[in-house]
């Protein structure tokens, strides 16, 4: 990292977000291109048109989510811009996909399709507004942060693939194996798909926990490694998981508690007429409340070997767990026994406790032979 460590403050920026947004233009290309295959895929994998083109609208929202507070949040520890949009943003999600569904207000009835748009717009309209921020406002603007974007540093991009990559491939592989298990869902009936989606909203809620505790623990191990602090390592990756898995805990007693009124308030108006929804619902976060712990921990054992520029070996971690572990036995249980929809689930809780135990292995390994010859 010596171009960057020898560069001024505001050549960093410039480098740092040159990168961020052509990469994040990148795959906004693709994003848009693999919509037109949304019609071929959904008959070849049995779903309906409208389903599919929701789950694109959803990954591609996932994008602009992903990339706004990391717009915010490295800009010189600057969070408060990041929250005021964050506040902003939910209840006009919340408006927008509600009238894009139902058709209110003189809008088109989209259904599923709309509430993936919905929040599509949204998304773009908060990384806009970051990018507003970031470019307008003090004391963002001195960064220059758009100044000469196509003037690339390629040996200091060499060095953020060479470590962002297997992030990025880590992330693709175990959010592809929800988006599969949701296909397998879409053939087992529309019941499960239904009663699947809602117990994977909740636990994308639960996610935003532990996944700002990982944030912070990148940076607090990030800290320890530089000021060479063995013991602060380990303390800092400590304190993150404990209080991961304590709120983490918290929240899924909570969504147990009250998993029934948690279903009934996503079916509205029609939850008098999906009771077996309702009830697969239910069934799908009570087997959840594991694989919602084990969830948390593995993204901040993730961010805490982010913090020591372990990468790949992660990486590895991830294609064993999610794909050759829970994703054939999600689909060995779904197909092959009597429990179907809930055996998927059981897959995904397999595959994620047995990612979250590698990742805490490594880290602790790591973590007692730092500095040591």
């Amino acid at each position: 990292m010596s171009a960057l460590l020898h560069a001024s403050a505001p050549v960093r920026q410039r480098v740092h977000w040159n990168e961020r947004i052509a990469h994040a233009a990148l795959i906004a290309v693709a994003l848009a291109m693999l919509a037109f295959l949304a019609g071929p895929l959904a008959a070849i994998l049995q779903q309906s048109l409208q389903d599919a083109q929701g789950r694109f609208a959803g990954l591609a929202n996932f994008v602009a989510y992903a990339k706004t507070p990391a717009l915010l949040d490295s800009l010189w520890n600057s969070v408060w811009v990041s929250l005021v949009v964050t506040l902003v943003t939910i209840p006009a999600n919340g408006v927008l996909v509600y009238l894009l569904i139902h058709g209110a207000w003189g809008l088109p009835r989209l259904e599923l399709f709309g509430a993936g748009l919905a929040t599509s717009i949204v998304n773009l309209g908060s990384f806009l507004a970051a990018l507003w921020f970031a470019t307008r406002r003090r004391p963002f603007r001195k960064f220059r942060i758009l100044g000469h974007i196509w003037r690339i540093d390629w040996g200091l991009m060499r060095q953020l693939i060479v470590v962002g990559a297997p992030i990025s491939i880590s992330f693709l592989l175990e959010y592809g194996m929800f988006g599969a298990a949701a296909l397998l869902m879409g053939l087992i009936s529309t019941t499960a798909l239904a009663a699947h989606q809602i117990a994977l909203q909740i636990t994308a809620i639960l996610f935003m926990v532990p996944f700002g505790i990982s944030q912070a623990a990148t940076v607090r191990v990030g800290h320890a490694v530089g000021r060479n602090d063995p013991d602060g390592i380990r303390r800092a990756g400590l304190v993150a998981t404990l209080l991961g898995i304590a709120l983490v805990a918290v929240l899924t007693v909570a969504v147990i508690a009250g998993r029934f009124e948690i279903a009934q308030l996503f079916f509205g108006e029609a939850a008098s007429s999906a009771g077996d929804a309702i009830a697969l619902t239910a069934t799908l976060l009570l087997v959840g409340a594991t694989f919602f712990i084990a969830d948390g921990i593995q993204t901040i054992a993730a961010g805490a070997l982010r913090g020591m520029n372990d990468t790949r070996v992660p990486l590895l971690f991830a294609a064993i767990s999610y794909w050759l572990i829970g994703f054939p036995l999600a689909s060995a249980l779904g197909f092959r026994t009597p429990i179907g929809a809930v055996g998927v689930w059981i897959g995904l809780s397999v595959g994620t406790a047995v990612y979250a135990t590698l990742l805490m292995l490594r880290f602790r390994r790591l973590a007692n032979s730092f500095g040591k010859p």
